[in-house]
């Protein structure tokens, strides 16, 4: 007997297989028996990735004027369980886009205002003595601000390093230790750390070591003349709508799981670890040009996130596979704050920024 379900569901994997030989660039070699596949279940979930995404994005419209690439860079770094370190002037709406972004999503959220005399039980929690029926008492533990989903760690480079330390335990491991007990922090967990570039007085920089923890560093900057009248026109009116949810923390990480299992041709993992490799000054895969400019270079971590944030930008436009153009828009996030520029490039006015955009333009060329 005829089955129609299983007919279409052949002829979807048949289409999927075209479009992955189709995308390999031509390459004879990189046919898709040479990449990771991809069932029709998970093309029918990027599908619905995608016009998630669109969603979302026309949610937070309501409320946050601009910032597109502030909120695509966010929502890769969630779907691809990275944390992020967000850069920018005081009064961007950098906590109310961090808020928002938290409701649609029906997400826990939680802010951190980080000071010089903040503990590490302020954030994680502590026990408390609390009496108990029949006259006794007991220590409890009561849970503090870091059991959430979404964290804003704002300006995380005011707090001591203890502090500090406490906080990127939780970013690696997922969970927090108190006076010897280990507590696990429910997922999804995704942490967006704030650093104001005016002033340091007062600070305890956060050293490369756990700068490096971070997936991106995403620069907030200054709304355009356009956007900036929109900004006074709907702030100073009415007060804000309340925004939909558009996805539950069940689907944030079923999405999660799903950007794991999107493919990724071998060039692009070449093109990946080329790139890395040409940040560091002191191999000879970096050009003449870099050396002097640069003190340290990125490693292997780098790597993972160039390969995890092209798939999850990937999903998120609706592609089955992860192409040149997602590592490519995502190198700068991720590589700007792992290369140390030296004082020859302080000298010159030269930033990471601008090394990584001329290592991708050039390395581009090659390929």
């Amino acid at each position: 007997m005829w089955d129609g379900v299983d007919y279409i569901a052949e002829i979807q994997s048949s289409i999927f297989s075209l479009v992955l030989l189709f995308l390999s660039k031509g390459n004879p070699m990189q046919t898709p028996e040479h990449i990771d596949q991809m069932d029709a279940d998970d093309v029918a979930a990027i599908d619905e990735l995608r016009d998630v995404y669109a969603q979302l994005k026309q949610t937070l419209a309501k409320i946050i004027i601009g910032q597109e690439q502030v909120i695509e860079n966010l929502s890769i770094c969630l779907f691809a369980q990275g944390h992020a370190l967000l850069m920018g002037v005081p009064g961007l709406a950098k906590t109310l886009l961090v808020r928002e972004f938290a409701e649609t999503m029906a997400l826990e959220f939680s802010r951190i205002q980080f000071t010089p005399d903040l503990m590490p039980m302020d954030i994680t929690g502590t026990d408390i003595l609390q009496e108990i029926p029949g006259g006794r008492r007991e220590f409890e533990f009561v849970k503090g601000p870091l059991f959430a989903n979404l964290i804003l760690a704002d300006e995380i480079n005011r707090a001591p390093s203890k502090t500090q330390a406490a906080m990127l335990e939780a970013m690696q491991e997922h969970k927090i230790t108190v006076i010897g007990r280990t507590y696990q922090l429910e997922p999804p967990f995704f942490v967006l750390a704030t650093q104001n570039p005016i002033e340091q007085e007062g600070t305890y920089p956060l050293p490369e070591a756990q700068l490096d923890r971070f997936m991106f560093r995403i620069e907030v900057d200054y709304p355009s003349r356009t956007e900036e009248i929109e900004i006074a026109r709907t702030t100073t009116g009415m007060s804000l709508p309340t925004l939909e949810h558009v996805l539950t923390g069940e689907r944030v990480i079923a999405f999660q799981n799903l950007v794991r299992r999107v493919p990724v041709p071998e060039h692009i993992y070449e093109f990946a670890v080329d790139l890395s490799r040409s940040t560091r000054p002191k191999t000879d895969a970096s050009p003449d040009w870099l050396k002097p400019l640069v003190a340290w270079g990125a490693g292997p971590r780098a790597v993972q996130y160039l390969i995890l944030g092209a798939k999850a930008r990937a999903a998120l436009s609706g592609s089955y596979m992860a192409r040149l153009e997602d590592v490519t828009a995502v190198a700068n996030p991720v590589l700007s704050h792992r290369v140390i520029t030296s004082f020859a490039a302080e000298s010159e006015n030269i930033t990471s920024q601008d090394i990584v955009e001329r290592l991708v333009e050039e390395l581009s060329e090659q390929g």
